[in-house]
């Protein structure tokens, strides 16, 4: 079995969890003897290529389309987005609406024959430009690897539309990952359409639909209308291969607890915030500590200030790699309390660090962690009884602690993609 597989990024160079899902699953397709062709938009060489062969978009000319973008696009039957979107990463990095593309911009992006396009890859304001042509270039790998690949699996929206692309190109069966959908990013009434019309075409046009959770399959049937019977949930897995628990030195004595994520409406910061203030009442010796930025970070500051908890409560900024585990090290308590999470790789992690871990009912990973205390979102009364169990019963976090690393450590890539490899099979077989 062979697939060719389209991503936006991959380890080293990641702003979210998207890259390391994406790693984590060719590392366990290739267990299952699974071969995968991985296409990004902007490879920087130093990616790990021992389970995958990555391709360079970057380093593709583009020889599939005639004229004009327009041409093209009529020509793989996909629709044409005309102004800016919300990326699934980072909020940081949201970008302002853009004029709406005009006729003059098209010509902009008109491609000729053997024109290679020099990619980000990041989530900028030309992203558009970069999706529109990212599926140009994904036809053109389709039909340049034609025969290496049995079935083409797409990541996320921002490569719905290269694997519609390569499927109308090459005939071979899509199947498109959902790890988040636009109403993960906000409430109902926020919504971009423009965002969830891409959405919509590409799970319309997959041959299955996978989502990393039961929350997310039925968001997936319920808000899209998809067909229930090609939407089948795999959930998420972490990759321990490498990490050693770290040791470290702390400044205080105080208990920490710890809320690690991007800060915005989808993650909870704000319930976090108001739990802590009442967790404060009943005990001094703790600190609260939230690592990671987004576009609710003023906001929280200015929250933690009104309360009157500044001196217990800290502020990291955005963690990467090994600063992520040092953080889980100082930490007693680890918190995701979001308010729409299609899985949350992050208690996982945190589990398997030894930190005793609460999480919100509305996530996928409340699905499979057992040991994992869960409350509503909503509710800071229990989630401060949470944090003040945890704190002060030693014997209730040791069990959590043990049990948690237990139970995390059996939920491997390994077994996830051995799920995926059959509905790869279902598809070619069909």
């Amino acid at each position: 079995m062979k697939v060719l597989m389209f991503g936006w990024e991959f380890p080293p160079h990641i702003a979210g969890g998207l890259g390391t899902a994406c790693e984590g699953i060719v590392k366990g397709l290739a267990y299952n003897g699974v071969e995968t062709l991985f296409v990004m938009p902007s490879a920087s060489g130093d990616e790990d290529q021992s389970a995958t062969t990555i391709i360079n978009a970057s380093d593709i000319a583009v020889s599939n389309v005639s004229s004009t973008v327009d041409e093209f696009l009529n020509k793989v039957k996909f629709i044409n987005v005309d102004s800016s979107i919300v990326p699934y990463v980072d909020p940081e990095e949201y970008f302002e609406a853009i004029e709406k593309m005009k006729r003059e911009q098209a010509r902009e992006v008109t491609v000729g024959f053997g024109q290679k396009f020099k990619f980000s890859g990041k989530y900028g304001a030309n992203l558009l430009e970069e999706v529109s042509r990212y599926a140009q270039v994904g036809g053109t790998i389709a039909m340049q690897y034609d025969g290496q690949f049995d079935v083409i699996h797409a990541h996320d929206w921002l490569t719905y539309l290269a694997g519609i692309a390569a499927k109308e190109l090459s005939g071979k069966p899509l199947v498109v990952h959902v790890h988040a959908t636009s109403f993960d990013r906000g409430t109902d009434d926020m919504v971009d359409s423009r965002v969830f019309a891409i959405e919509k075409r590409g799970m319309e046009a997959a041959d299955r639909v996978v989502t990393v959770s039961d929350l997310t399959r039925n968001i997936v049937i319920n808000k899209y209308g998809i067909d229930p019977a090609k939407v089948v949930t795999v959930h998420n897995a972490v990759d321990f291969s490498g990490r050693e628990n770290l040791h470290v030195e702390r400044g205080v004595t105080d208990k920490v607890v710890t809320f690690l994520g991007r800060i915005t409406f989808q993650k909870g910061p704000e319930y976090f915030i108001e739990a802590a203030a009442k967790v404060l009442k009943r005990t001094k010796n703790v600190r609260f500590v939230m690592a990671g930025s987004g576009d609710m970070m003023t906001r929280s500051i200015r929250q933690v200030a009104r309360l009157g908890i500044s001196d217990r409560f800290h502020f990291t900024g955005f963690l990467r790699g090994q600063e992520v585990q040092k953080m889980f090290a100082f930490s007693d308590v680890y918190i995701m309390p979001s308010v729409s999470e299609p899985f949350g790789i992050s208690p996982l992690e945190a589990m398997r660090s030894n930190v005793p871990s609460i999480i919100s009912h509305q996530s996928g990973a409340a699905e499979v962690l057992k040991y994992a205390l869960k409350v509503d979102f909503w509710d800071v009364d229990a989630m401060a009884d949470d944090i003040y169990a945890l704190l002060q019963y030693p014997a209730l976090a040791s069990f959590a602690t043990k049990q948690g690393f237990d139970e995390v450590n059996a939920l491997k890539w390994n077994g996830a993609t051995a799920k995926l490899k059959k509905v790869y099979e279902s598809v070619v077989n069909k």
